[in-house]
């Protein structure tokens, strides 16, 4: 691994090759990590991780393997990939208070780059039509960069361990988890069933499998019964039926200790919290939040920041939604904190259980049906539903193209900065599409 620092820190900041073992107990490793001074550490992850952290997850994550060396462990654990890792090599450098440091280095561009383009957002108004015109390109623009993500992820997650190829049981995990979020199953619950449906089917327990999964279905028909079809609340658990600062960090504290595969699973259920059950956030001012959150050097997750300003807009004016803005983000990002810097030790050796490894195996193969569902969810709030109008078809139509366009150069282009340039462009040719 190398660091590129200024000569004179170069002399005085060699290369220590630590030992977890011999350092921090529950931080064990053999990666030669530089040992920094705090102000130093702070400004190596600010600059190099924070400042040029574009073009969504896979990006930052991509960017971070350039430099470091990384763990699958993250990839488990609930909050952003990205901001994890960079506080696990804080640890590494500096100890715990260097993974702090790092994790803060990390979130701090993009908290307030948000922050202002919250601010920003507000002053224009929800109703000015230039503004909105620009934002209805970039939905649909949206949907293709989630749905695109949907197959990098998928990539690395439907692929078994051992064999290294296409896990036909992962995929089946996938797909029937997008199924049962289309049913309007739990999200939750379907993620934790397949990790154990996964881990049966490895450990070769055909028939108990089988049974297990006929059972899901068996049971869901019973709910439907005798209690109906599940409502598009279903999700919700009412912890945020107004935007109270109390009830946005208790939003964002579950959001962030349930949010395993990133901000991809925490999207549906702050929605369903905010816009469905709360109903104090449009749904057309949360898809907005989420082409804004693509925009920034953040992880994504920041597009919580933006809720939380809004929601403390509505609750209380200026003053209590910049206060909403710093709760919600803080309860968002303090889990991957304390699962990173207090908790890697127990979760390297759940990973290295054999039957527990399974399961994590699962879980995240049956994210990719998650994220896959969300991208169709926006990109049919994108084109409107069912046009009743000449001019809503029309601007169904246009929403539509621009899908398939977008998606198109994703595939083409694979530079990590083509998500910023097309949403860029995206937002100017909404100003001739949609005004």
């Amino acid at each position: 691994m190398q660091i590129h620092a200024s000569e004179d820190k170069a002399r005085t900041e060699q290369p220590v090759e630590r030992r977890f073992g011999d350092a921090e107990p529950g931080l064990e490793d053999n990666t030669k990590v530089p040992s920094m001074s705090l102000p130093s550490l702070f400004w190596f992850f600010f600059y190099n991780f924070g400042i040029f952290a574009w073009g969504g997850p896979v990006a930052q994550i991509a960017l971070i393997k350039e430099r470091l060396r990384v763990f699958s462990v993250y990839q488990i654990l609930p909050g952003p990939e990205a901001a994890e890792l960079c506080m696990f090599f804080g640890c590494l450098s500096a100890g715990r208070i260097g993974g702090i440091i790092a994790g803060i280095a990390f979130i701090l561009p993009g908290f307030i780059l948000m922050l202002l383009a919250s601010y920003l957002y507000s002053l224009a108004g929800f109703e000015n039509v230039y503004f909105n015109a620009s934002f209805k390109a970039l939905q649909p623009i949206v949907a293709a960069m989630i749905l695109k993500a949907v197959h990098r992820i998928a990539d690395h997650s439907v692929i078994n361990p051992k064999t290294k190829k296409v896990d036909v049981f992962l995929v089946i995990a996938a797909l029937c988890t997008a199924v049962n979020s289309a049913l309007r199953i739990n999200i939750f619950i379907s993620l934790g069933f397949y990790g154990i449906w996964y881990s049966l089917i490895s450990l070769r327990l055909w028939i108990p499998a089988a049974v297990l999964w006929v059972l899901q279905y068996v049971g869901f028909a019973l709910i439907v019964v005798f209690r109906g079809f599940p409502s598009p609340v279903a999700l919700a658990l009412g912890i945020a039926r107004n935007p109270s600062l109390v009830n946005l960090f208790v939003l964002s504290l579950v959001a962030g200790s349930l949010s395993f595969g990133g901000a991809y699973t925490a999207i549906p259920f702050i929605q369903v919290e905010a816009v469905l059950k709360g109903g104090w956030l449009p749904q057309s001012v949360f898809i907005d939040c989420i082409a804004i959150g693509n925009i920034l050097p953040a992880p994504l997750v920041i597009f919580a920041t933006f809720v939380g300003f809004q929601g403390g807009l509505k609750d209380g004016g200026l003053g209590t939604a910049f206060a909403g803005a710093v709760i919600i983000t803080l309860g968002m990002f303090f889990p991957c904190f304390v699962f990173t810097i207090a908790g890697h030790s127990l979760l390297g050796k759940l990973v290295r259980n054999k039957l527990l490894s399974t399961f994590f195996d699962g879980f995240c193969g049956s994210v990719i049906g998650v994220i896959a569902i969300i991208a169709v969810q926006i990109l049919d709030a994108s084109v409107e539903g069912e046009p009743t109008t000449l001019l809503e078809a029309g601007t169904s139509g246009l929403a539509a193209i621009l899908y398939v366009l977008a998606l198109a150069v994703l595939y083409k282009f694979t530079n990590k900065w083509t998500p910023l340039v097309l949403l860029v462009c995206g937002a100017i040719m909404g100003q001739f599409l949609f005004v």
